[in-house]
């Protein structure tokens, strides 16, 4: 990571302002991708990022896709430019309105769920949405104990506690924006409100807050997944198990999700100054991570793939003028590494990965 600390982070984003409106939109479109497609893809969702690119920013649909997951796709971008307009209202409370309204357009509609329990006893229920629960919700951890959420009939005090503890907590100051947001995320998922969604609904409204005070939104990694729910995990053990004690927890007592929260945003703002800052033709971008090539033959096929609308591997032995064996091979390494696909007509492609100029 270049900066050590979050504030050297935020110091260094801070000494790039005011940037472009060409930058802004860069970095727009850049995060809408990213953001949707992980934060879904860490429930579930099978899109790939690929296929999450060219359906937000182009409105396609390409290879097999699950109907299911294009609409929860779509939905997400549609709750995420929601919470960045609400956020832009910086004089606006937060409310439980606009929680259940953010819930409700990601989930979009009310829909039955049916499980099989292990004996074969069936099970089924209705997820509401943009209510909150009427069911218990729990987890299984991954060291295979049961943990319990907020009831369904503590949840309706416990979300106005948390709104008006956040209100009041923004207005006194006495949290950074960033240690509001590790806190407020915290007793959120420790509610879990919602029978669906809950963890979306919780990343977006952590990048509600960072938005609202003008720090860079964040994404959280899917492949990082394991670091995210483990440092939420030895949060409990410190905090406790009782929901009531989640949902009333200091920013002491989730010391481990803290140091985990704090280096995250810091590692997403560092890559947004780099996005921004260094440049080159061999260095491209793909999910959040710097890519610099080391051969420039890569940077001039991507480049190809880019301008020409049918390119062969022949078309592009010729035009690089190396061996077709080393065309083949630098190929099926972007192809490895899903920075393309290849196109429904022969000889097209699709360039997921973003060149940094």
């Amino acid at each position: 990571m270049r900066y050590l600390t979050l504030e050297k982070a935020l110091n260094a984003w801070n000494t790039l302002q005011p940037i472009s409106e060409e930058d802004k939109t860069r970095l727009a479109r850049r995060f809408s991708v990213d953001f949707n497609y992980n934060s879904n893809h860490i429930e579930g969702n099978t899109l790939t990022y690929g296929q999450t690119e060219i359906l937000l920013l182009f409105g396609k649909v390409i290879g097999e896709a699950n109907v299911r997951s294009v609409q929860e796709m779509v939905a997400s971008e549609v709750s995420l430019k929601m919470m960045v307009a609400e956020s832009r209202v910086k004089e606006t409370p937060l409310t439980q309105n606009f929680i259940r309204g953010l819930h409700h357009t990601l989930l979009r509609e009310d829909y039955s769920v049916h499980r099989e329990l292990p004996g074969g006893m069936q099970v089924g229920y209705v997820v509401h949405a943009g209510q909150y629960k009427t069911r218990p919700n729990s987890v299984i951890t991954r060291y295979g104990e049961r943990f319990d959420y907020a009831s369904p009939e503590e949840t309706p005090a416990m979300m106005t506690d948390l709104v008006d503890w956040y209100n009041n907590a923004e207005k006194e100051g006495n949290l950074s924006p960033v240690d509001l947001a590790a806190l407020f995320h915290y007793r959120y998922i420790r509610i879990h409100p919602f029978e669906d969604g809950n963890g979306r609904i919780a990343r977006l409204l952590v990048n509600y807050i960072l938005a609202k005070h003008d720090i860079p939104m964040v994404v959280v990694r899917s492949r990082k997944k394991e670091e995210y729910l483990e440092a939420l995990h030895a949060a409990d053990l410190a905090v406790g198990a009782a929901p009531s004690s989640g949902a009333n927890a200091s920013i002491k007592a989730i010391a481990p999700f803290l140091k985990y929260f704090r280096s995250m945003v810091a590692q997403e703002i560092d890559a947004d100054v780099r996005f921004l800052t260094k440049h080159g033709e061999n260095i491209w971008w793909y999910d959040g991570e710097c890519i610099e090539f080391r051969s420039p033959n890569y940077s001039k096929i991507l480049e190809l793939m880019q301008s020409e609308p049918v390119l062969s591997l022949a078309d592009i032995q010729r035009k690089l003028n190396i061996q077709i064996s080393a065309v083949k091979k630098l190929v099926q390494h972007l192809l490895d590494k899903h920075y393309i696909e290849k196109g429904k007509d022969e000889g097209s492609w699709h360039v997921f990965i973003v060149q940094s100029i």
